[in-house]
């Protein structure tokens, strides 16, 4: 599984607006671990509204949305180090991944995404020297 960064910023996004999307990327951090069963993820998204999300499947790449909700209250910051603003994620998944089974759930400002493994598909690491 890959975060895939050029997939993050696909879209009519010219000039600043483009600057901003990538920009509003950093706002949502991701971690991910493994267990024996599954890869969990966890997008650090504090301060947003569970219904807003947005988790699709498009060929191999798993995108995460948050779209904030019309009419959100902007107040005339005096100083702001941190933002409730949209944003977007993008990960490839390899084929040991079961889409089918993907399931996600929103607590204490954290999205948790569970990627089930098929049994017996995982994917084959190998180790690369470094010269």
């Amino acid at each position: 599984m890959n975060y895939n960064q050029s997939c993050a910023a696909k879209g009519n996004y010219s000039g600043n607006r483009r600057h901003l999307f990538i920009r509003s990327m950093q706002r949502a951090a991701a971690n991910i671990y493994k267990t024996e069963t599954s890869f969990e993820m966890l997008v650090f998204a504090p301060g947003r509204i569970k219904e807003n999300f947005s988790l699709g499947m498009k060929g191999n790449e798993l995108t995460i949305t948050y779209t904030p909700p019309e009419g959100f209250p902007r107040p005339d910051w005096i100083m702001r180090e941190y933002s409730r603003g949209g944003f977007a994620r993008s990960f490839t998944l390899d084929d040991s991944i079961d889409t089918s089974r993907i399931s996600a759930k929103y607590v204490d400002g954290v999205l948790q995404v569970s990627l089930p493994v098929i049994a017996g598909k995982e994917a084959a690491s190998q180790e690369i020297k470094v010269s």
